[in-house]
């Protein structure tokens, strides 16, 4: 069992105070009244005290609470009765505070270039293998995958500098499925940044009817029309892209078949060593999976691809791609 020093516990009041570690303890209940197991306590144990073995004990956590530099006796029973919903709300609590604290992101953005907006939402998710003791609560990816897997959907305030959304959620479950929960957000004014993973043109329809705005990549295989005499016609992309003459272009799109969501398409074309790896990687991964790549496809890897449906009365074609770099900020997959 790995020593630990007695300023463990101290190295929390770093991110909390004591004072703020026992209020959250009392407002959710996991501490009702004086106990050897305090708010702060508990929280040690299960960070400081779990996360340099992969299965902890109640036996091994309660011998950690002297290691800890706590001179006090705590059974693994005791521990065991205070593994409940409370405990469960109060580090839920914690959880949130300390990814407030830390992801308290400066506004790196121009002065400006959010202020048309009521509220600014960055969404990205990450995922992450578990045991396989938890596939049932957790099912993996699939196939070759891990049997169990989790994510974390993150969707960051950023002009409030807290967390919009927050949530721990099956790995099996994809991005362009959970963002029907991410619209939930949605009002009049407010602007979603998301990562071509979220890319769902029924979401984004659903973004526009509540009145809100969105920025995303385009994904390449979604039908694009474009408006000639009152009618609509698909658009070839590629072919559009070959006449382009300049390295940045705007063109006024719908997407979707049915939903037919007004946009703006922007394309910044890129330096050729980019285009050159992603055409390696296209080409790569097409092979190992048993195609060809598409002419198309390689052709529109040399663009940057941006749609949104921020009027030009807000953002200028050259202010779009300056503002979705913001997404990075919160980029954790």
């Amino acid at each position: 069992m790995p020593e630990y020093t007695p300023s463990a516990l101290a190295m929390l009041t770093e991110l909390f105070s004591s004072d703020a570690i026992e209020t959250t303890a009392r407002q959710t209940g996991f501490v009702q009244r004086a106990s050897k197991i305090t708010g702060k306590l508990f929280l040690a144990l299960l960070t400081f005290g779990v996360w340099s073995e992969a299965k902890t004990t109640l036996a091994q956590l309660a011998a950690k609470v002297t290691q800890l530099g706590e001179q006090r006796d705590v059974s693994p029973e005791a521990l065991h009765q205070r593994m409940n919903t409370r405990a469960l709300a109060f580090l839920q609590d914690m959880i949130r505070q300390a990814l407030r604290k830390v992801q308290a992101l400066d506004h790196v953005c121009e002065d400006g270039l959010f202020t048309s907006f009521t509220q600014v939402y960055v969404g990205d998710s990450t995922g992450f293998e578990l045991p396989d003791s938890l596939q049932d609560l957790f099912p993996g990816a699939g196939g070759s995958a891990a049997k169990a897997g989790a994510k974390i959907q993150a969707v960051w305030d950023y002009k409030r500098s807290v967390f919009g959304h927050f949530a721990l959620t099956p790995w099996n479950i994809p991005d362009n499925k959970y963002i029907d929960t991410v619209v939930e957000l949605a009002h009049t004014g407010a602007l979603f940044i998301l990562d071509l993973g979220y890319f769902k043109v029924k979401a984004l329809a659903r973004m526009a009817a509540a009145g809100a705005y969105f920025l995303s990549r385009l994904n390449h295989q979604t039908t694009i029309l474009t408006s000639r005499a009152g009618r609509f016609h698909p658009l070839d992309l590629a072919g559009f892209l070959q006449t382009v003459e300049g390295n940045l272009v705007e063109q006024p799109i719908a997407i979707g078949v049915q939903e037919r969501v007004s946009a703006r398409l922007i394309a910044v074309r890129m330096p050729d060593a980019i285009v050159n790896e992603r055409r390696r990687i296209a080409k790569k991964n097409a092979k190992k999976k048993g195609y060809t790549a598409s002419k198309a496809h390689l052709a529109l890897l040399a663009w940057n691809l941006f749609i949104t449906n921020v009027p030009q009365t807000i953002w200028k074609t050259d202010t779009v791609r300056k503002a979705y770099p913001l997404r990075w900020q919160i980029g954790v997959s």
